[in-house]
């Protein structure tokens, strides 16, 4: 059996972005016929002209944050998706609101791919921890996982004892989910004396996943790989064995550009990612994620050709990624708007445990009411679909400095 999912992932990279870049052009042109918003954004555009790298980033970005705007003006999808009914069979949501496109087509996020280098082959019993409501997380893994021929059990998050349960019963392969979330139920069945030994091998992404909770995996017979993706983009990059950066997927043209500009910074140096995907359904061209990496010099050690990006470094602005869900600041001034006693907050994530935290920090007009604290915890659920903690503080202590949101958890560099 192959290392490689496809005869992509080692072909010459002279060769790899040939090919890209021919698809690049037909990709704008397509984008200008099918999708509204592109008529308008590349009016004017000769297609054939964008056909390198250089003139890729010729082309305005698209931040993730306008698309809240774009979609209120021109629902559902901003005009930005070329396909409809029936090649696009779902629609889902992730915080902003921001509702994402799914596509009837295999593999339609191209999970299959890191799914594979993660150890999964056809045949093989799938735990997947990701949620199936609003977010489409649960299905991307399910759309690869079908592609690669293997039974998915339709975990989700929540209901330890469930997890554990159905863990025991059905024996699965491997897990897909957060690892803070694979180390509860771990720490779960441990407490319940429940054998899983099964699991053997795990893909996780949406959180940082600290070395120390990798090799307490790898201890209990676990080899857990990790892979960077989005809703609206789909896979962006995977780990492979080689345990050396994270290799780009084949779907996509990735860019590194200065924060606040969309211009590419050498090879080496820390900006932002910006993505082009090449699918025909939602083709997003120039589209900033608000992450932070840099391009991995060198090819990987496991064969397959393509760039590689150190991971997730970090946010480009304010925005966090807790728990797989994607905090922003105005949902933070939305939590603090419905309650008039708070003067001002500011929302702290961190690690504990291995797992992230959220307190929201408030400064109060005077003494807190005694039903305050829970009222603010309840808003907090209610917007950010998170679980967060409230600390009140006097007036004045917080700092000065416009921050809305203070990430403390360590990075991954």
């Amino acid at each position: 059996m192959s290392d490689f999912f496809d005869t992509l992932e080692s072909r010459d990279h002279a060769e790899r972005e040939s090919a890209q870049m021919a698809a690049l052009s037909f990709q704008v042109e397509h984008a200008q016929k099918n999708a509204p918003a592109y008529s308008s954004l590349f009016a004017g555009i000769d297609p054939a002209g964008i056909n390198s790298r250089a003139t890729l980033a010729s082309l305005p970005l698209i931040r993730k944050e306008e698309l809240i705007e774009q979609q209120r003006q021109q629902p559902p999808f901003g005009g930005l998706v070329a396909s409809k009914a029936p090649e696009l069979n779902r629609v889902f949501a992730s915080p902003g609101p921001i509702y994402e496109p799914g596509c009837r087509r295999e593999d339609f996020w191209r999970f299959a791919r890191a799914l594979y280098a993660a150890g999964f082959r056809g045949g093989e019993l799938l735990h997947n921890c990701f949620a199936y409501h609003f977010t489409p997380a649960g299905a991307m893994v399910e759309s690869g996982a079908h592609a690669l021929g293997c039974t998915v059990f339709a975990a989700g998050p929540g209901q330890l004892e469930g997890q554990v349960q159905a863990i025991a019963d059905l024996r699965p392969d491997g897990y897909v989910g957060t690892p803070s979330f694979l180390k509860l139920i771990l720490d779960k069945a441990d407490e319940l004396g429940v054998d899983l030994s099964s699991l053997s091998k795990a893909l996780v992404s949406g959180e940082y996943l600290p070395p120390s909770l990798r090799e307490a995996f790898a201890g209990r017979g676990i080899a857990v790989l990790q892979c960077y993706a989005t809703a609206d983009l789909g896979l962006i990059a995977y780990e492979s064995p080689s345990g050396e950066g994270m290799i780009i997927d084949e779907g996509i043209i990735l860019e590194i550009v200065r924060p606040g500009t969309g211009d590419p910074v050498p090879d080496g140096e820390v900006g932002e990612v910006v993505v082009t995907s090449l699918s025909p359904e939602y083709p997003l061209i120039r589209f900033a994620t608000g992450d932070l990496s840099a391009i991995l010099l060198g090819e990987s050690p496991c064969g397959r050709t393509n760039r590689r990006i150190k991971g997730w470094m970090g946010r480009a602005d304010q925005t966090a990624k807790v728990r797989g869900m994607f905090v922003h600041p105005s949902q933070v001034a939305q939590v603090l708007s419905q309650h008039p006693e708070v003067l001002k907050g500011r929302l702290v994530v961190e690690r504990v445990n291995d797992a992230d935290s959220m307190v929201l920090h408030c400064e109060l007009t005077a003494e807190a009411p005694a039903h305050l604290a829970d009222a603010v915890v309840a808003t907090i659920r209610q917007v950010c679909n998170l679980r967060g903690e409230v600390c009140f503080v006097p007036a004045g202590n917080l700092a000065n400095d416009g921050k809305v949101i203070d990430d403390l958890r360590p990075v991954d560099v």
